[in-house]
């Protein structure tokens, strides 16, 4: 007999109230799987665009990509982890963290150290990942780089100003208040814009001398990527990975040249953590920089996993800062 388990399920796309905290029957345990019990699971947009169906799934499914627990059992085929072991995983594959428990293919899985507790874990996994493909991979930061920085007191904002700015770069960051304005700037932002009452393009310039930045990173999407483009140097580059805002509208190529040849590109986790080994790496750097004491992530809220519905309207109407996470 299948084991059961406690999940929030989608039976059809929508708002927050379309979270359903349900009985689930687990599916078979393979030579190569291993059962989890979850004891944090991380929040992030990308759950919201599943659930509204902007990044559609088949239904019924159950969200979440990222969380940390302990391992309840381990396929026959399966000799480098054990019960009793705690683990934690990214986005790198089918959805399905807000659950009690779960079966997960070993190759998802990374050993958790002892220095970086549950909570800690389900806050960086896909904010830390994400931080580490666009920071050594998208664009690599280089000492002297002059860094634009949306939603910069966000989850992945308070991440991402603080390795920037431990690789020597100088980070402007964007947010919607003085207290998030002062929680950027004690997280490595060198200067912060109020998007909300500022034009960001015309305070970029006037930061920069009228150079604009070498790099924009994004994830409001369609509210912010003209003041994005309009703060770009030539030849930098507007990094876009997320639509906080709505997604972005067709982009002419000829818009990218009229504003100094400039490079654009959308990048997801998944191409960057597809492979074991690369996975492993990036996994094996985020450890490093928040066991450096480098990144100290910034756990703002908690809910309870059967109250995710709360945590959604909280996430969209901007009420929540840092990370937040759900305890099972």
């Amino acid at each position: 007999m299948n084991e059961n388990t406690r999940a929030i399920v989608v039976s059809q796309f929508g708002g927050p109230e379309v979270l359903e905290w349900q009985d689930s029957e687990l599916p078979p345990l393979g030579p190569t799987d291993v059962l989890v019990r979850h004891t944090a699971v991380g929040l992030n947009f990308i759950d919201v665009y599943h659930r509204t169906g902007l990044y559609p799934l088949e239904l019924p499914f159950t969200p979440g990509v990222e969380a940390a627990g302990i391992i309840e059992a381990v396929g026959s085929n399966i000799d480098d982890l054990g019960p009793g072991e705690r683990v934690a995983y990214t986005g790198n594959g089918p959805p399905g963290s807000y659950s009690e428990k779960r079966i997960l293919p070993r190759t998802r899985l990374a050993r958790l150290p002892d220095a970086i507790d549950d909570h800690t874990a389900a806050a960086i996994m896909l904010k830390g990942c994400t931080v580490e493909y666009l920071v050594n991979r998208t664009f690599p930061i280089s000492a002297g780089d002059v860094v634009l920085l949306h939603a910069a007191a966000g989850g992945v904002g308070l991440i991402a100003s603080q390795w920037i700015s431990a690789l020597g770069a100088r980070v402007i960051g964007t947010v919607g208040s003085e207290e998030k304005g002062e929680l950027a700037r004690a997280s490595g932002c060198d200067e912060v814009i109020l998007y909300r009452v500022e034009d960001v393009a015309d305070r970029v310039r006037k930061m920069t001398d009228g150079r604009g930045v070498d790099v924009v990173y994004d994830s409001v999407g369609a509210a912010t990527f003209e003041a994005s483009i309009k703060s770009l140097r030539p030849r930098g580059m507007m990094v876009t990975f997320g639509n906080a805002s709505g997604p972005v509208p067709p982009v002419p190529p000829l818009l990218l040249s009229q504003n100094g040849s400039l490079f654009l590109t959308r990048p997801v986790l998944a191409h960057h953590y597809t492979d074991p080994i690369e996975a492993a790496e990036g996994i094996a750097k985020l450890f490093d920089v928040v066991l450096s004491g480098k990144v100290t992530p910034l756990i703002g809220q908690e809910y309870p996993l059967s109250d995710v519905s709360k945590a959604h309207h909280d996430l969209e109407n901007r009420q929540t800062v840092g990370s937040t996470v759900l305890a099972t």
